[in-house]
C-alpha cells in the first residue's frame, strides 16, 4: 500500500484510478500520460534525430512526435512516418510536405489517393495547384 500522490489516501500500487480522487495510477510519483514515447538523445539544432510518440497527456492531449525522424500518430520533421504529418518527405495518412506518399496529401510532390500539388502529382484524385485556380 502506498498514499495516492493526489489525496494521500492509502491505495495498492496496482490501482488504476484512485477511488477517492480519481487521479490515474496513484501510486506513483509522477505520471505524465498514456502511451509510448521514445526521444533520442542525440539532437540537431535543438531537435532529437529520432522522436516517436504514440502517447496522451492527461486530459487526451496527444504527444506530437518532433524530430528529424518523427514517427508517431501526430508528426512534424524532416522524415515523418504519422498518420497526420508536416515534413520534408512525409509517409502518412494526411499530410503537408515536400515530398509525399499518402492518402490525402497537400505537396511540392505527391503520390496520394487524393492530392493537390505545386509540381507533379500521381493518384486517384490529384490535381495541381495551377489547374485548381485556372477553375476559379
Amino acid at each position: 500500500m502506498k498514499p495516492c500522490r493526489e489525496c494521500q489516501q492509502e491505495i495498492s500500487e496496482q490501482a488504476v484510478v484512485c477511488p477517492q480522487c480519481g487521479v490515474p495510477f496513484p501510486a506513483k510519483e509522477k505520471w505524465d500520460g498514456w502511451g509510448f514515447e521514445y526521444k533520442s538523445r542525440a539532437t540537431l539544432c535543438g531537435l532529437p534525430w529520432l522522436h516517436i510518440s504514440f502517447k496522451y497527456r492527461p486530459g487526451i492531449r496527444p504527444v506530437p512526435a518532433k524530430g528529424i525522424i518523427a514517427i508517431g500518430q501526430f508528426a512534424c520533421g524532416i522524415f515523418t512516418l504519422s498518420q497526420f504529418g508536416v515534413g520534408v518527405v512525409s509517409i502518412s495518412q494526411f499530410t503537408i510536405a515536400g515530398y509525399a506518399l499518402a492518402q490525402f496529401a497537400v505537396a511540392f510532390s505527391l503520390i496520394a489517393q487524393m492530392g493537390i500539388y505545386v509540381h507533379e502529382g500521381h493518384g486517384q484524385i490529384v490535381r495541381s495547384v495551377t489547374e485548381l485556380l485556372e477553375m476559379l
